[in-house]
């Protein structure tokens, strides 16, 4: 397959690399000094699944050069993605498909605002992993995965979402799944970083942490039931059992591990925080179910969002 990934951070350089590494023809969307290293030096991956260098890689900053591709992965953050769906469209042909894996509820929506319905699936994966230094990608915990699914539960699924699906199968250190329902699996995906990030945030404070602290476990605890409840009334298929599968994740992370959403936040870059929280309290308020917890936890962090955004000054 001939694939593009557009974002090469911790989960579009993983993912991409793998694809490559299984012998897919891959072409990788960078900017800056990561671009240049991968120009450079190519693509390593370092991981407890298996350390990986791509030398040389085909990398570009402009999607024009890659051409109509079958599949895209988006892997930039959520607030980039009205430009991304932009972007793309020289890669967009009669049966590209494109899966979009920000951590978020509704990239789906906004990549087709760009693109159309008919070549944007559902999106998400499972892993905690970030740019080391330019050029270099580290896996640092969480068993890889990658779903992807049309939107609309029963739809027929794409030529090519099978394709890439397959093209997964090949790969080393990766679950590649096409569910029935994407909606319940993006939700549950929500259900898992969501609060852990902004509790994150807030407290600066480790999963491991966040985990045996009861002050902190029980206002973690909270915004779950605050996802679970919108998404209930939303009409979300929830598992019987959803936040107990997530709370037991949560417990057998390494102690470090921290949210992406946590990290941009402590580091002073512009954050998902909006694109979670702030799309849950705006959900919760259109269907009337309270979100306490996040509305405070969103509150207190929309200074330093606005600050790294260069909005505010203090």
């Amino acid at each position: 397959m001939r694939i593009a990934i557009y974002g090469v951070g911790g989960v579009g350089g993983y993912f991409g690399g793998r694809l490559a590494e299984a012998g897919e023809d891959v072409v990788f969307i960078a900017r800056g000094e990561h671009l240049a290293a991968m120009r450079r030096d190519g693509l390593r991956i370092v991981s407890p699944a298996g350390d990986l260098v791509l030398d040389p890689v085909a990398v570009s900053d402009n999607p024009a050069d890659a051409g109509v591709v079958d599949a895209v992965i988006v892997g930039v953050k959520a607030w980039q993605l009205r430009e991304a769906g932009v972007a793309i469209r020289p890669m967009i042909g009669p049966e590209t498909v494109v899966v979009p894996l920000q951590n978020g509820i509704d990239a789906a929506d906004v990549l087709a605002q760009a693109l159309g319905d008919g070549c944007v699936l559902g999106g998400t994966c499972g892993i905690s992993a970030a740019i080391e230094r330019p050029g270099c990608i580290r896996h640092a915990a969480v068993a890889p995965y990658i779903q992807f699914a049309p939107m609309q539960a029963g739809a027929p699924v794409p030529v090519n979402a099978e394709a890439l699906r397959a093209a997964f199968d090949r790969a080393r250190a990766v679950t590649a799944e096409i569910p029935a329902d994407i909606q319940a699996a993006l939700w549950q995906k929500f259900l898992g970083v969501a609060p852990a990030g902004a509790i994150g945030a807030i407290t600066r404070a480790p999963m491991g942490l966040l985990y045996q602290d009861l002050r902190c476990r029980a206002l973690v605890d909270q915004i779950k039931d605050e996802i679970h409840a919108v998404g209930q009334t939303l009409g979300v298929h929830w598992a019987p059992d959803a936040i107990e599968r997530v709370s037991a994740v949560h417990a057998t992370v390494p102690f470090s591990t921290t949210a992406s959403m946590q990290r941009d936040i402590m580091d002073g870059r512009p954050s998902e925080l909006d694109a979670q929280i702030g799309a849950l309290i705006r959900l919760g308020e259109k269907l009337g179910v309270p979100t306490p917890v996040s509305r405070f936890v969103y509150d207190c962090l929309m200074p330093q969002e606005q600050r790294a955004r260069g909005q505010i000054e203090f």
